[in-house]
């Protein structure tokens, strides 16, 4: 087990395009770190680096606390699971799992004690003799994982391994892979465009965008202090809600479009830079779970929107509605049919699945007003201290 540093690593490609640019990242033995973001923010790219598939064009990768930036792959000693699976299809279950140790020339009683053991981490045992085409989605990704396990690499990396599996499928598999990196305790970096399996999963999550490194830290930081829009908007589901608002006089308000919203001192006392902000513009956000619709016992900060859509799943209902403040889009943490929509001023919340509640009403909600977001509308950046 290793862990794995990166200093201020970068990719060029030859027609110019500068895929990852001076990311710096350490990832602790042991430790399970997500890479996520949009497509084409270079989280392949940098994965790819660390395995030995991409050349690096500058900076230093260290594994174990050696440089290994001119090492190939197998000198690196990762081992890498793919989204494709990758598995031989006229080999068994046990074949598949044991080819690196065969090709290795590892005596057969030790071999076949190695696959046996992960083939019993994974839950393989009784599919040992069964072939690649009679297993579920589900089980062939355990046997490409299984063939990375057995070979005890310092370093596993895993590039999106869940995308072909169906949606239930894959929440019962991000639980098994976490499951099983804790139990061998093995370095993991992962890679992910899908921010709720990020945020399940990983011990750390790194965001990025275009390139660059937005953000790293625990899951439920990020969820609770984004330093910037973009980490915000693309970080929760549904998504957080984005306005432009004015700070009023004291920073005692805030007017989000025609509706004016009491902040409390304690929400100063929280974030003493947004006093700097009295008389200007910034970005207000609210997570759909602290909008929460009016009862008769609801005390402190109300807005007031029109329902547009109503969306039941059981526990909870989403509600979209809509103000005439703002929407604040940041480019590439929503779709481009999403980012349309919520042009036109739409928010969403989260309420009690009895809330009367249908498309045409007027809703008053309360604002849980200290987890309440504030951003620099030009620079994009968290206002705290």
């Amino acid at each position: 087990m290793s862990d794995v540093s990166m200093d201020k690593v970068n990719k060029v490609y030859e027609n110019g395009f500068h895929a990852v640019k001076d990311m710096s990242l350490d990832i602790a033995d042991g430790e399970f770190m997500v890479l996520v973001g949009p497509s084409g923010c270079g989280k392949t790219t940098a994965l790819r680096m660390v395995a030995g598939l991409e050349d690096i064009t500058s900076g230093i990768l260290r594994i174990g606390g050696k440089e290994v930036n001119d090492e190939t792959p197998k000198e690196r000693d990762i081992a890498m699971v793919f989204q494709n699976y990758a598995l031989y299809p006229h080999m068994t279950v046990a074949q598949n799992i044991g080819f690196a140790l065969k090709l290795r020339k590892l005596p057969k009683n030790e071999l076949d004690a190695k696959v046996k053991e992960a083939a019993g981490i994974l839950g393989l045992t009784d599919w040992l003799d069964r072939k690649p085409g009679q297993l579920s989605g589900g089980q062939r990704q355990r046997v490409a994982m299984g063939r990375a396990i057995v070979r005890q690499p310092s370093v596993f990396l895993m590039d999106e391994p869940l995308s072909n599996l169906d949606a239930k499928l894959r929440v019962q598999m991000r639980a098994e892979v976490a499951r099983i990196q804790r139990q061998i305790g093995v370095s993991t970096i992962y890679v992910t465009h899908d921010q709720v399996e990020a945020m399940t999963m990983g011990d750390r999550v790194t965001v990025m965008r275009d390139g660059t490194l937005q953000q790293v830290d625990t899951p439920q930081n990020l969820y609770d202090s984004p330093d910037n829009i973009f980490v915000a908007a693309f970080i929760g589901s549904p998504a957080q809600n984005l306005y432009d608002a004015t700070v009023g006089e004291g920073a005692r308000s805030i007017k989000l479009g025609s509706q004016d919203v009491e902040l409390p001192e304690s929400v100063v006392l929280k974030r003493p830079g947004l006093r700097a902000y009295a008389g200007k513009e910034v970005v207000v956000g609210m997570r759909p779970e602290h909008l929460r619709a009016e009862s008769s016992t609801s005390t402190g900060p109300k807005i007031v929107g029109e329902v547009d859509l109503v969306e039941s799943l059981g526990s909870e209902l989403v509600v979209h509605f809509t103000i005439d403040a703002h929407r604040v889009i940041a480019e590439g943490a929503v779709d481009k049919d999403e980012a349309a929509a919520l042009q036109s001023g739409e928010g969403v919340a989260r309420v009690e699945a009895k809330t009367p509640v249908k498309p045409g009403d007027r809703v008053t909600f309360s604002v849980d007003i200290e987890d309440m977001q504030f951003f620099d509308p030009k620079t994009g950046l968290a206002v705290r201290g």
